[in-house]
């Protein structure tokens, strides 16, 4: 009576089926280890500052925090801070719809230097950019000698920090918008020209709807970046009190006195900005993310 050995066969799947199973295991520890570190930065270098600068402006009391944000020089700074943003951002915006405008509809020579020359900004230290006005416009500036003679006031005065904080903040429409016009094209623009419509009216009908979340994206960042601006605005200013300084200024004068109930009741102003904007630019990226679908 002959006696079969049967050889069991290793199964084929189990082999990939546990690599699947190692990898599954391996991206979520790496996924988790990122989710947590992403977490902790962001509490400990957002969070945790806007958390303090809320709690500090309200612990002497809801007067003293009234009485700080009434002061007449605390009024000056914010109706500065609301006039350089109301001057910059319209302007930030024309010049931002004109370039990218330019940039994404012709062809030219130079066009590259120009995307590049609007992202100067972004590299040059805002204290470095003040200092370009004051070597403008100041006494002994280049066109100090003609400022005088017409007995303008640039440098120390309001004039100055408009200039400062415009060439700081001009990059943000214009970078927001070129992206997006150069990837909805120009089609249905030559489609509208080509059927009679003036260039005003594709703007409007055609261009304008298309890229008004971007733009409102743009607008919101340049006017956030205004509004906070510090470096560029200290150097041309001058620290003049109830005269030229902005709100980030009157924020660091008052804490140099050690005036903290006004100087975190300023900064509380800007922390509310700040967490306003957050939440618009939210509600804006998820407004687009839709749109695209």
């Amino acid at each position: 009576m002959s006696t079969q050995i049967i050889v069991e066969q290793p199964d084929s799947t189990a082999a990939p089926i546990a690599r699947r199973l190692a990898a599954q295991h391996d991206s979520l520890w790496v996924k988790y280890s990122l989710i947590s570190l992403t977490l902790a930065f962001c509490t400990l270098f957002l969070i945790l500052p806007l958390a303090v600068v809320l709690t500090e402006a309200s612990a002497k009391g809801f007067a003293a925090y009234r009485q700080a944000l009434v002061n007449p020089d605390t009024l000056s700074a914010i109706r500065l801070t609301l006039l350089t943003a109301l001057i910059t951002v319209p302007l930030n915006t024309v010049f931002g719809i004109s370039a990218a405008w330019l940039i994404t509809r012709f062809k030219f020579p130079g066009r590259s230097f120009l995307t590049t020359l609007i992202d100067l900004p972004f590299s040059v230290s805002p204290v470095i950019s003040g200092l370009v006005f004051v070597l403008m416009f100041g006494a002994q500036g280049w066109l100090g000698a003609w400022v005088s003679t017409y007995d303008l006031k640039v440098i120390f005065a309001i004039p100055g920090i408009v200039l400062a904080t415009l060439f700081v903040t001009f990059p943000f429409v214009a970078r927001e918008l070129i992206p997006l016009m150069q990837e909805i094209g120009k089609e249905e623009e030559e489609a509208a020209l080509s059927l009679g419509a003036s260039g005003w009216q594709t703007f409007l009908r055609i261009t304008l709807p298309n890229i008004k979340w971007g733009l409102l994206y743009g607008v919101l960042l340049c006017n956030a970046r205004a509004m906070g601006e510090f470096g560029a605005v200290s150097v041309v200013s001058g620290h003049i009190r109830g005269l030229t300084n902005t709100l980030p200024l009157h924020v660091e004068a008052n804490y140099n006195e050690y005036n903290f109930a006004g100087a975190f009741a300023s900064a509380s102003i800007l922390a509310a900005l700040a967490l306003v904007t957050l939440v618009l630019k939210t509600l804006l990226e998820w407004r687009q993310a839709q749109n695209r679908r």
